[in-house]
């Protein structure tokens, strides 16, 4: 990639990347958008199929009103056009996995309309993606190929499932930015509750539609990667698919609209069919479903439980905490991740509160492999912790080892910060006349080193650490580091 302009090198010069995406977020319903079916992940296959789902002759679908509910709110949290008429057609196409012959689908007008959303890039810039259009649509079934030798088979219990297909417009021209844009939807949807975001479980997909162009120039032919599960697979399917159509239009090929699949185990998009025309899928209003209306009291309701969103939650630690926007972001990433640091920053330093739960408390999680609301620290017991440094009862070093003690298994696993600090002596020596006596000591035992740091004053670095040593790491840095350098005659 080439520098700043998210621009890809190629023989004959610049190419630019030009990206949509196409979210498909499953409803957090325990039932299906028609039926009464469940949606509970990992049952048995073909276990949670109605006679809806399964396409059985004279049945016919009736409306999940919690979804179109989920649907609006989802619409609002994308701060886009909720519209109260919206229509639902039968997307017609054959899959062995789809057993009625068509997909009921939203086209010509969706539930929701333009919207746009805020991503924050790597070098804290903020840039604005559009969104096109919001829809309600049932999710097929599965094809199964690894259950026979030479047999495939079908679970049909996604069959129905109701999805939100959240489509944005090419604004972006990166796969960070891609990456990006996925991070924040699926943000929002769990801030919501509207979708859990769980991209192993298949509870939210992309697909990807790339192009090329030269700078400037109009749109090149795209290519859609379908059904891409994971965030780092979303920006490796990029990164190659975009070098692909590079290398074949300046080897004198034509890109060929076409949908295509990654391959992860290769790192590569293999061509999956041709698509001969933008909308290749037929669709007609479905005739057994009215069109979709409700007043605008219904869409005012859900606005005014809305939970804060994430953009708002972000300005607002940075106006009420101080913080930096990139701590913000980071923080806000998670619903969870922000109430956890709210409740350890109370009445203490919330810089220093959200360096250690950033640092110290995220690191703890990610090794062990845990998520922020199976931590073995509290919040309380952060905020607790920063106390301490901040009343000088404990050095910075000393508080990451005691953090580690609260956290790791062992007997000071769940213990408050003050009680290990107390059972292992680990106070912060702050007498300046014991810390005194032990910058002396090392003074005296080290005359060669004295006269070397007299010449080189950086090496006055050295007493303090072999002062922080003696004393066993508790005695005050800063108070050291003063002595020193007052002792040595540097500090003029």
């Amino acid at each position: 990639m080439a520098s700043n302009q998210n621009l890809i090198g190629g023989a004959t010069g610049d190419w630019e990347i030009v990206l949509g995406l196409e979210i498909h977020a499953q409803i957090a319903s325990n039932s299906k958008l028609f039926s009464g079916a469940s949606t509970e992940f990992g049952a048995e296959p073909n276990s949670q199929v109605s006679l809806v789902d399964a396409a059985m002759p004279g049945m016919l679908p009736v409306i999940n009103d919690y979804c179109v509910e989920q649907a609006v709110r989802t619409g609002l949290g994308l701060k886009a056009q909720v519209n109260t008429y919206s229509v639902f057609d039968r997307k017609n196409y054959f899959y062995p996995d789809l057993p009625q012959g068509y997909q009921i689908s939203q086209f010509l007008q969706p539930i929701v309309g333009e919207g746009v959303i805020e991503i924050d890039l790597p070098d804290g810039s903020v840039k604005t993606i559009g969104v096109e259009r919001l829809h309600l649509e049932q999710d097929a079934g599965k094809s199964l190929h690894d259950q026979h030798p030479s047999q495939s088979f079908v679970d049909l219990n996604r069959s129905g499932v109701a999805l939100m297909e959240i489509v944005s417009h090419p604004d972006m021209r990166s796969a960070a930015e891609a990456q990006a844009y996925v991070k924040k939807v699926r943000a929002i949807l769990r801030y919501l509750g509207t979708c859990d975001g769980n991209m192993e479980q298949g509870s939210l997909r992309a697909d990807v539609n790339v192009s090329v162009r030269r700078p400037g120039d109009e749109l090149g032919t795209r290519c859609e990667i379908k059904n891409v599960n994971s965030i780092r697979f979303i920006g490796q399917a990029i990164e190659h698919e975009a070098r692909r159509q590079v290398d074949l239009i300046e080897d004198g090929g034509v890109v060929q609209q076409q949908t295509r699949l990654f391959d992860p185990k290769n790192g590569e998009t293999r061509a999956m069919r041709s698509k001969e025309e933008a909308h290749y899928y037929r669709y007609f209003p479905d005739p057994d479903l009215l069109p979709l209306e409700f007043d605008q009291a219904f869409v005012d309701a859900i606005a005014k439980d809305l939970p804060e969103l994430p953009d708002d939650k972000k300005a607002r630690f940075i106006a009420d905490y101080k913080l930096s926007p990139y701590d913000a972001s980071v923080l806000v990433s998670e619903a969870e991740n922000a109430a956890f640091f709210e409740a350890a920053a109370e009445g203490q330093d919330a810089k220093a509160v959200a360096n250690m739960v950033i640092g110290s408390v995220f690191a703890g999680l990610n090794k062990a492999g845990l998520a922020i609301a199976d931590s073995p620290v509290t919040p309380q017991q952060v905020g607790q912790l920063v106390g301490l440094i901040s009343d000088d009862t404990v050095s910075n070093s000393i508080a990451k080892e005691v953090f580690e003690m609260m956290f790791d298994e062992g007997p000071d696993q769940g213990k408050d910060a003050d009680v290990i600090v107390d059972e292992k002596g680990l106070k912060q020596v702050t007498d300046m006349s014991a810390i005194e006596a032990a910058v002396d000591e090392v003074i005296a035992a080290n005359p060669d080193k004295v006269t070397q740091a007299q010449e080189r004053p950086k090496m006055a670095g050295w007493f303090v650490g072999q002062v922080m040593q003696a004393t066993g790491g508790k005695a005050n840095p800063q108070a050291v580091n003063k002595l020193v350098l007052s002792k040595l005659g540097l500090d003029g």
